[in-house]
């Protein structure tokens, strides 16, 4: 369905938002529940949300989580529900089955006095059979996670003809634990006249695609956290020896107590010396660069992609093409051209969250600066780096991942579906929690999927003595 940006983007913060419920042009029985629920104003999303999703707007938002968005969407879709028609005219995509049961629970709640209203949560992890039952029986909103809702409408047992309103809550969640196929094939068998609106906490350049190829003319509200929304990148330049580099970049990593870090260095050789000394340094990390193993570089980045890995050493050729959500910090172990650091720096300070970059330059080096001050548009002012101030181990913020990352031994060609991995999971056997499942990614003959370091030995033993849709397979702790 061809559809393309607004120009006309919303960026509110709650100072400039001073609207009542009462305001929205809500249907009374929806009024009343407001008012008994002692809602009074709605957050920043809800107010620029609900009034574009009334009018018929396709909508793009995007908002941290906990800003109120699910009952942003939740009162636009009870208002142009017809109760009387016992079809599935809403359906809502989540990426974790918690979350499904939350999206439920509040429609529900909202939805209490349109009597009869009956919304079915279509999850994996619990048999499909009472799923596909509701769904004979008339639901009127179906709330599901991209890989059963898919299962359900391949097996006709999910009717979209009547679909009036579609939503994507998380969407950029969704993308990261892989359900991007899932999503558009979804989208695609959507009727081409439903309303359609995607929130998300960031909006990567994967979203801006789904949506320019199936919203048209999406509004886009952003509701900064502040002031304003912008990206900053606070600029250090250390001015050092080179014997004293790997101790100033352990200095900064336990400073900044980094989550994700990426340290550029000029030469491959660098690179692999480099993430080699900060592995035996005990920090979690890795090296890219043009001689490694195409089965080796999916291995790093998929760790680094989904947080088992805190600090990535690259050059700027292996670092091509890497996009990572929520970068908190840019090293330039080796000062680059002026070009090459505003490209290295502009990694990280997206989405409206603050960003670190910090380079070494070497005294014969200085003579540098004000070329690369002019291309990033600020002054950069070398400072004197001190041996004594760099603590002599790591700390456990810098040391240590959050996550852990499992290799599955199957992948797209044996059929395995993200769904699949977070039901073996989260399912009752296995009885994980879905926040503590992170990114999934489903190559042809093999998949990763991140679990919370705390429970990767437990996750691991469930995979390896459990089934993935019914079939063994071989599982692994990637180191």
């Amino acid at each position: 369905m061809p559809g393309g940006r607004a120009k006309v983007p919303l960026a509110m913060t709650e100072k400039n938002v001073a609207l009542s419920f009462l305001d929205l042009a809500l249907k009374p029985e929806l009024k009343a529940v407001v008012a008994e629920l002692g809602y009074v104003q709605p957050t920043p999303v809800q107010a620029a949300a609900i009034p574009l999703l009334l009018s018929g707007r396709d909508l793009v938002g995007q908002s941290k989580t906990g800003s109120g968005k699910t009952v942003a969407f939740a009162l636009p879709i009870l208002q142009r529900l017809n109760v009387a028609e016992r079809r599935v005219q809403a359906l809502v995509l989540c990426p974790t089955r918690e979350l499904c049961t939350q999206v439920t629970r509040e429609l529900r709640k909202l939805g209490r006095r349109h009597p009869g209203l009956s919304v079915v949560s279509l999850v994996g992890g619990q048999p499909g059979r009472p799923q596909a039952m509701s769904l004979r029986q008339g639901a009127h909103i179906a709330v599901g996670t991209p890989g059963r809702v898919l299962d359900h409408l391949r097996r006709g047992a999910l009717d979209l003809g009547h679909l009036s309103f579609l939503v994507l809550d998380e969407a950029d969640r969704m993308l990261d634990m892989g359900f991007q196929e899932e999503m558009e094939a979804i989208l695609s068998e959507a009727p081409a006249d439903r309303q359609t609106a995607f929130f998300s906490a960031t909006f990567p350049e994967s979203i801006a695609a789904m949506s320019g190829a199936y919203q048209r003319d999406p509004a886009q509200i952003t509701i900064a956290e502040g002031e304003a929304a912008r990206p900053l990148i606070t600029q250090r330049v250390l001015l050092i020896e080179e014997e004293d580099k790997l101790n100033a970049l352990v200095g900064v990593l336990n400073e900044t107590g980094a989550e994700s870090a990426i340290v550029f260095c000029n030469l491959k050789l660098t690179v692999a010396e480099l993430s080699e000394a900060l592995e035996e340094a005990g920090l979690s990390a890795g090296g890219l660069h043009g001689d490694l193993a195409q089965e080796a570089r999916d291995r790093v980045m998929a760790k680094f992609r989904n947080g088992s890995l805190r600090v990535l050493v690259a050059t700027d050729v292996a670092a091509r093409g890497i996009d990572v959500a929520g970068l908190d910090l840019v090293v330039n172990f080796d000062f680059p051209k002026p070009e090459i650091y505003v490209h290295r720096i502009g990694r990280t300070g997206r989405a409206g969250k603050s960003g670190f970059a910090v380079s070494f330059v070497l005294p014969k080096e200085k003579y540098k600066l004000e070329a690369v001050a002019e291309a990033a548009g600020v002054p950069l002012v070398p400072e004197e780096f001190s041996a004594a101030a760099v603590p002599a181990e790591i700390s456990a913020p810098a040391g240590n991942a959050a996550m852990a990352t499992l290799y599955i031994g199957g992948g797209r060609k044996e059929k395995v579906r993200p769904g699949d991995i977070l039901g073996a999971l989260t399912g009752e056997a296995a009885g994980l929690a879905g926040t503590d499942v992170g990114k999934i990614e489903i190559h042809d003959h093999f998949a990763y999927v991140a679990v919370a370091a705390h429970v990767a030995k437990a996750a691991l033993a469930r995979l390896q003595e459990g089934k993935i849709k019914g079939r063994k397979f071989r599982v692994e702790l990637v180191r």
